[in-house]
């Protein structure tokens, strides 16, 4: 078969809830899809181990079963799914070109579903104790701490932002900030001390402490002019010191924001004719998996507006 032979109609970078969902409603639609995904389906959802806002899971759902459940409604529509690192793209022209470790792909169109992963905290134990109390999206995890107590670190809108919503479900909600004042918005201050918030101010995290059975059962603090350190005992550590978009194989090629972000707005639209972006790695308010799977269906819609057109705009 040559390479004609072989160009998609959609090629999908990116296997989470936003490019599974572009998956299911490119193949529904007759066209010819793959979903480029170097790890499991459900991208950073995956390592969610209950996720309990998404529709139709009154129980809740592990992310890796919801996301094994996407890529298989995917692929009973026709889509197909290859595990592969892309490693470099060409997103101008008719024909899009994603230079992969298993060789190159060709397609019409591409979603770019990339997504973003939290900034660490950086300490040690961190990535064991996820899960296991350390969390990184309130809203998604914020029901695992009902009348606990736990603590935010960071001081920015979403760091506030997660205080507050946490603030209605725990018994106490510490907010550790480095600073000796918000870089969110100074009304936000006042509405955290009326909701109960206590902040703890130019400090930074030191250590998380662990009991025997491997959970967390507490976050010491180091004052950042002192050095002395305070242990603060909590069930959970919301890290809330911003995110990192999966976006550098696409600089200089579609528009970014000043934090890495594909600039696209609700069509989905990138600055470059027929690619798209979706779910975490797009310029957006809220990052959900439902917000990405929305994302996905969004993409299908004008992409297929634009095959239909052809590159050069004309109905083909």
């Amino acid at each position: 078969m040559n390479e004609q032979n072989q160009i998609y109609d959609i090629a999908i970078l990116g296997g989470g809830p936003g490019g599974c969902t572009a998956a299911l409603y490119a193949a529904r639609a007759g066209l010819r899809a793959v979903v480029l995904e170097q790890m499991a389906a459900g991208g950073q959802m995956a390592d969610t181990p209950l996720i309990e806002n998404y529709p139709g899971f009154p129980e809740g759902i592990g992310g890796f079963e919801l996301g094994q459940l996407m890529q298989q409604g995917a692929e009973r529509a026709g889509a197909e799914f290859r595990q592969a690192q892309a490693t470099g793209v060409q997103l101008a022209g008719a024909v899009k070109r994603i230079e992969t470790d298993g060789g190159p792909v060709l397609a019409r169109a591409v979603v770019l579903a990339t997504g973003a992963v939290p900034r660490p905290l950086g300490l040690e134990g961190e990535g064991e104790l996820r899960g296991r109390g350390v969390s990184y999206c309130a809203a998604c995890d914020g029901m695992l701490y009902r009348g606990k107590t736990v603590a935010v670190v960071g001081g920015g809108n979403t760091a506030v932002g997660d205080a507050l919503h946490l603030a209605k479900l725990c018994a106490k909600v510490y907010l550790v900030h480095r600073r000796g004042a918000l870089r969110a918005a100074p009304v936000y201050q006042k509405a955290l001390e009326q909701a109960g918030v206590e902040i703890v101010w130019n400090a930074r995290p030191a250590a998380l402490l662990r009991g025997a059975d491997g959970r967390l059962t507490g976050l010491r603090v180091a004052d950042v002019h002192s050095g002395q350190t305070r242990e603060l005992a909590c069930d959970g550590v919301f890290a809330a010191i911003g995110r990192l978009p999966d976006t550098a194989l696409f600089a200089g090629q579609a528009a970014l924001d000043e934090a890495g972000y594909l600039l696209a707005d609700e069509t989905t639209r990138t600055s470059v004719p027929g690619v798209y972006a979706v779910g975490d790695a797009r310029a957006k308010a809220v990052r959900q998996v439902v917000t990405a799977a929305a994302d996905g269906a969004a993409a299908i819609h004008f992409a297929q507006e634009y095959l239909a057109k052809g590159a050069d705009g004309v109905e083909q």
